[in-house]
Order: structure tokens, then sequence, then C-alpha cells
């Protein structure tokens, strides 16, 4: 992108807390992040928010007619509702009038939009959510995916993981060579269920990949690996524990700090510290997942988010855009299917 302003389209009315919510941290990341923001959703609703929040920052404001409830079956509810939020959202992509979309509606609804209307990228069977988790060690993350759009997967599938899950790594996490590792209950390449046994020699022969062997549960978050790939059930499962651990270890600091003065002055004396460990644990600060595979930018944030994870999900957003995510994946698959047409 160089120095042109990304357009992020942001669909206010998804998400347990929108529009206020969804409004207040489109505001924060216009003002804070160098992005322009469209609001997608009833404009009415969305106005009183922006007055509310902030009367002397104005947002544009893209007009949508409802969302698809939770509750909803997604293809269905996407095709009764033509001009539904996530819909509008999806479309103003495509006609190249924003640049990444930004949603905490209905998960299932954002990936069946997302692949009606902006399809997948040539050589890639099936997208998949990636999330970046913190590691023990101090700067270093994991990327984790798929979390969640594919229940069920091939091998082939793990093996694109593993291919668009190296290039985010690199030139978004700026890792170098990004050391990869396949989730499985044990280290020999023998363990597993027939998914993981069948992915392992792929992964082990592509070329593209510096895969250093499986990862049990317990290395996830070792450091040891910069992107592990699985299916979507055993990854879902997998980010909700975590954020869950996150979510239990800030609550214990907050019930284990001293109590009186000793405590206000403890903590004063700690905030700093505090203020790191929540941004290290706290998921409300990693944004969402970004859907890597299809032919846009799509930022899938919690349900739950408020404020904080818009601002996050929107820097997310901003990040794949500015670093040309979507042309490093194309051309990545181009090389490789050139290469296998010559050896033909």
């Amino acid at each position: 992108m160089g120095s042109t302003q990304a357009r992020i389209a942001i669909d206010a009315m998804g998400g347990d807390f929108a529009p206020a919510e969804i409004v207040a941290g489109a505001l924060r990341a216009q003002a804070e992040l160098g992005v322009q923001v469209l609001l997608v959703g009833d404009p009415q609703q969305i106005d009183a928010c922006m007055r509310q929040h902030n009367p002397s920052l104005q947002l544009e404001i893209v007009p949508a007619e409802g969302t698809v409830e939770m509750h909803e079956e997604p293809l269905g509810a996407l095709r009764r509702k033509p001009k539904a939020s996530i819909n509008v959202a999806m479309s103003l992509v495509k006609q190249g009038q924003a640049d990444a979309v930004v949603s905490a509606g209905h998960s299932g609804a954002a990936m069946a939009a997302a692949l009606l209307r902006l399809g997948r990228l040539p050589g890639i069977d099936r997208p998949a959510i990636g999330v970046v988790l913190p590691t023990i060690m101090a700067g270093k993350s994991v990327l984790i995916l798929d979390v969640g759009a594919n229940v069920d997967c091939r091998p082939k599938f793990l093996e694109q993981f593993a291919v668009m899950g190296t290039l985010y790594s690199q030139y978004v996490l700026g890792v170098e060579d990004p050391k990869v590792g396949l989730l499985n209950i044990g280290e020999e390449s023998s363990k597993g269920n027939e998914l993981a046994v069948r992915t392992y020699p792929l992964l082990q022969a592509h070329p593209r990949v510096s895969f250093v062997g499986n990862a049990e549960g317990r290395d996830v978050l070792s450091g040891q690996f910069d992107v592990v790939v699985c299916d979507g059930f055993a990854g879902n499962v997998l980010l909700k524990f975590a954020e869950a651990v996150g979510g239990v270890l800030l609550q214990i600091l907050r019930e284990e700090l001293p109590q009186g003065w000793r405590g206000r002055l403890g903590t004063a004396l700690l905030r700093p510290n505090l203020r790191r460990i929540k941004q290290r644990v706290d998921h409300a600060e990693h944004g969402g997942g970004l859907l890597l595979g299809v032919d846009g930018i799509c930022i899938i944030s919690h349900g739950s988010s408020q404020a904080p994870s818009i601002f996050n999900a929107v820097r997310l957003a901003k990040e794949a855009v500015d670093n040309r995510v979507l042309e490093r994946i194309q051309f990545q698959y181009q090389q490789t299917e050139a290469t296998a047409t010559d050896g033909e």
C-alpha cells in the first residue's frame, strides 16, 4: 500500500456490544492508527453512538439493513438478507472501496460472506483463521491456524495453512525463518490420528516450510514454534482454553495482591508490570483472527469484543494491508504451480 491510507470497513452491527463498543473502537482506530474507517450498519444508531463517544470526530457511514443473528444458519441468512451489514462490508472490499473488513458478528456468517463475495485465493482449497498468541518467551509469539474455519481437514489443507502461516509470520510478524509445528499428541512422526500421520511427511517435504516436527499441547506456547497448524476443531478448543487461562491468571493476580494501603502502594509500584502482563495474556489485546486464504483481508473478532478489541482488530487489518499479505500468498502459489508445471 506504500503511503496510501488503508480503508477499513467495520461491521458496526455485529457483536454482543454493537454498535456502541464497535463505534468506540473505530473512533479510536481512526484517530490513532492513520486509517480511514467505514462503519457499516444502521445510520441512526451509528450516528447516535458517535455523538455520544466523540462528537468532534465523524466517520463515514455506509447504510445496511439488519444483521445475521447468532442463532441463524449463515448461508441461509446471508441469502435472505442481501443488505445485512456483513454482506455490505464484504461487498465494499470486493468493489475496491475498502481494503479490509473487521467483524465481531456471527463468525460463520463472516466466513461464508467472505467466500461468497470475495472467493478463495488461487491455489487455496480452504481458508483458515489464524490467531497470534503470546509465548513464555518475551517478545515472541506463535501463530495458530486453523482455529475454527474448518472443523474437518485433509492433509492438503494443513499443508496450505503452513505455507500461509509462514508467509504471514515472515512479512507481518517479522520472523525471518518461521519454525512450523504440527499439533499432535506426541513428538514421533508415527503419533496421532490419520490426519496428523498423513500431514507430517507433506510438511517435512515442502520446500517453503521450515517444519521442525510435532507440537504437543505443552509446547504450543513454549516459544519453540512460530507457526502451529491443526484442524479447526482442535484449534478452536486450544484457542478458547488459552483465552480462559489468560483470564484466570489476571483474576488470580487481582485476588492475590495485598489489600489496604499496602496493596494500593504495591499496585502503584507494579502498575507498569501489570499492564505488560495484561497486554500479553488478555485476548482483547490481540483483536481477533485473520481469515487467510480468501481474496480480501478479513478480521474475525470475538463476539464479546469491546472497544479495545475492535481497535486492535483494525490494527491487525492495517498490518495485513500494509504488508501485502494477499499479494505475497498469491505470488507464492503462482510460483508453486509454475514449478509443478515445469516438472511435468
